[in-house]
């Protein structure tokens, strides 16, 4: 009789590194890979690689990817990356080569709505339905849940570029001159609190510095910035921070208080005020 397919395959496509895998959830992950990402053909042709040998059993293949992506399924450019600032990678088919390689159904998304559909499903965002993930690390990017669907629209949600306030010739606690590391915009959110911007300012990874060092409070000021921006315009239940930056457990504490600080009491609600 013939095989019955089981499994399904995904694709997390970073501006870093892509994760490909094989299972039906985190508890079955029956193949994994990760490997740079480089050019288009390359990386895209070692996904398909990796994926070919379990075409019989998957299901269809979910690709979570860097943006900015086309999520619109009436339009011609449909799973491309589109006016990424990655270099190479502007106006990329993703999807449809996948697609077309293995003759499967493929399910597309940004980075930051296919991580938050897995922490609805598995992590900490079970039993939510208005939510944000946000991811801070090469660059910054949100997603997330609005009435138990995923955050469409227009295109997606940039969270990344929010526009700050941005002190660079004051002298107050978050005086900072940095003029940012945003190809477009220069000193929005991801121009200022990733960790290129603190590798271009502070002349290390973020991981060389230490905890008490400065950079840390004014990334939490900036992070808080953008989340407070959040809260007042989705109100969401929870917001979900990852990415490489946030490895460095003690900006929780930092960005908790500046947070607080911002609201001001404004929004009364316990899971901000305690």
């Amino acid at each position: 009789m013939p095989m019955t397919p089981s499994l399904f395959g995904g694709i997390v496509a970073g501006g870093t590194n892509f994760v490909c895998a094989v299972g039906t959830g985190p508890g079955d992950i029956q193949a994994e890979v990760l490997f740079p990402t480089t050019t288009p053909g390359e990386t895209i042709g070692r996904a398909i690689d990796f994926l070919a040998p379990f075409r019989a059993k998957l299901v269809a293949v979910g690709i979570s990817s860097f943006g900015p992506v086309d999520l619109n399924p009436a339009s011609l450019t449909y799973g491309y990356i589109t006016s990424t600032p990655k270099p190479g990678w502007a106006n990329t088919d993703l999807a449809g080569a996948v697609g077309r390689a293995l003759d499967l159904p493929v399910g597309f998304d940004t980075d930051v709505n296919g991580a938050a559909l897995g922490e609805h499903r598995w992590g900490a965002a079970r039993g939510l339905d208005t939510f944000l993930y946000l991811t801070i690390g090469t660059g910054i990017g949100g997603g997330g849940m609005v009435g138990g669907k995923l955050m469409h629209g227009l295109v997606h949600p940039e969270m990344g570029h929010i526009r700050l306030p941005h002190d660079p010739g004051g002298q107050g606690p978050h005086a900072d001159p940095f003029e940012g590391v945003c190809p477009f915009h220069g000193d929005c959110l991801e121009g200022l609190a990733t960790g290129p911007a603190l590798e271009a300012w502070w002349g290390q990874r973020g991981e060389a510095l230490p905890a008490d060092h400065p950079a840390w409070p004014l990334e939490a000021h900036y992070l808080a910035l953008g989340l407070v921006n959040l809260i007042c315009t989705l109100s969401p239940q929870r917001i979900i921070l990852g990415g490489g930056v946030m490895e460095e457990r003690h900006l929780f504490p930092l960005i908790r208080a500046e947070v607080q600080e911002l609201l001001n009491g404004y929004v009364q609600a316990p899971e901000i005020l305690d």
